[in-house]
């Protein structure tokens, strides 16, 4: 059996923990028959080709891959990629968001993959399968409920795709957080639908989240902020997400924006008296 070692430019929650899994460039100890490089942010790529050079010394036998490759994603394996908990149960988008990659990565379509245990979902839109799938991931998670998990999901749902029998499934599994997005104008008033429903069928409002594209096009401060604020009022706590082109750059004045948009405690403070 091959002696996989993946290895990933930069730590996040997500990544790998295990014996096997390595952040930048090889120790002394290193030892495997295959080197896989993931590379989920553009961004990362020059580090990623670095890498690739530098883990030449435990084999030569190096696998570039990952969302920024441009790859189409295939089966999920648990723990592999993404840390232990994580999962994906379908691949790609129906929308053409001008900001997203993963349409042009997937294409216009919705694979669903065999539903693999795990509490966090990150599906890129899990509220455009197809009912028997959903209900299925749905009970996966209340397995992982029962078993002392905190679900959660976080990939971000779509509200104009919210029909009554999902807000049903959400009641029930009451996960600890779940994510909606608000990336495009025409995507708010579907979120204030959203809001209503959730809210008038008892879901906790503490576990409403909504992603807030920023720093896209012709964004202004003031034009951000007004959508966050209306998040809020739509029933969601917002978490501003700036958008980064391939290179990643990113204006600091914009990252410091964000960044007090993003931290939980600091977007409750800050909007603390908002009717």
């Amino acid at each position: 059996m091959n002696r996989i070692i993946r290895v990933f430019p930069r730590r996040t929650k997500a990544t790998p923990i295990d014996d096997m899994a390595y952040v930048g460039d090889p120790t002394m100890f290193a030892e495997a028959d295959e080197v896989h490089i993931s590379v989920a942010f553009s961004w990362d790529l020059r580090e990623a080709e670095r890498l690739a050079k530098a883990w030449e010394v435990v084999t030569k036998n190096i696998k570039l891959g990952g969302p920024a490759l441009g790859v189409p994603g295939g089966e999920f394996k648990p723990g592999l990629y993404v840390q232990r908990g994580y999962v994906i149960t379908s691949r790609g988008c129906l929308n053409r968001c001008p900001h997203c990659s993963v349409w042009k990565r997937e294409g216009m379509t919705i694979k669903e993959l065999p539903i693999t245990d795990g509490w966090n979902v990150l599906d890129d839109n899990l509220l455009a399968c197809s009912e028997s799938h959903i209900r299925a991931v749905f009970d996966m998670l209340h397995r992982q409920k029962k078993e002392g998990h905190r679900v959660e999901l976080t990939g971000g749902l779509e509200a104009a795709r919210l029909e009554n029998w999902h807000v049903k499934l959400l009641k029930d599994l009451k996960p600890k957080q779940m994510f909606f997005a608000y990336d495009t104008p025409d995507a708010y008033e579907p979120l204030k639908i959203a809001g209503k429903k959730l809210l008038i069928n008892g879901i906790a409002k503490s576990s409403l989240r909504a992603y807030v594209l920023i720093g896209f096009g012709k964004d202004t401060f003031e034009q951000a902020t007004s959508r966050l604020i209306a998040t809020y009022r739509a029933g969601f706590l917002p978490m501003a997400m700036l958008y980064r082109d391939k290179k990643g750059v990113r204006d600091p004045e914009w990252a410091r924006f964000q960044s007090s948009w993003a931290r939980p405690a600091s977007v409750s403070a800050m909007l603390r008296g908002v009717a």
